[in-house]
């Protein structure tokens, strides 16, 4: 079973910087069942977005609306997989609650999810 567990998040200004990290440990069986990973995000009385996401050709593939402030970075171990979301120029628009979710290669196989962290843009 992998586990995810996110860290980062905060309070920030408008046009400043924040990273988010997601460590998924577990068994080095169910780590190489993933596939994908990806950050997803939460507005308030929004549905939950897909923001960034690599899979495992390590290429990474973002949401228009973050394209060239936001970088994704991913870092393969053995029982291990860690991700980071690198946010620059941060706007009030992005302020939401960011989860980590690891995607296996298995489409019966349920993704897993990290806690949420909270993320607030604001002056």
């Amino acid at each position: 079973q992998v586990q995810l567990v996110e860290s980062g998040g905060g309070l920030v200004q408008p046009g400043g910087t924040l990273r988010l990290s997601c460590v998924a440990s577990g068994s080095v069986s169910s780590i190489n069942a993933i596939n994908a990973m990806r950050w997803y995000r939460q507005a308030p009385g929004r549905r939950r977005e897909l923001v960034a996401s690599i899979a495992s050709d390590g290429i990474p593939e973002y949401e228009d609306a973050v394209k060239g402030r936001f970088t994704m970075s991913r870092d393969n171990g053995k029982n291990t997989i860690k991700s980071s979301l690198q946010m620059n120029n941060l706007e009030s628009e992005d302020t939401a609650v960011y989860y980590c979710n690891a995607s296996p290669f298995a489409i019966a196989t349920p993704s897993v999810w990290g806690q949420g962290t909270q993320v607030t843009v604001s002056s």
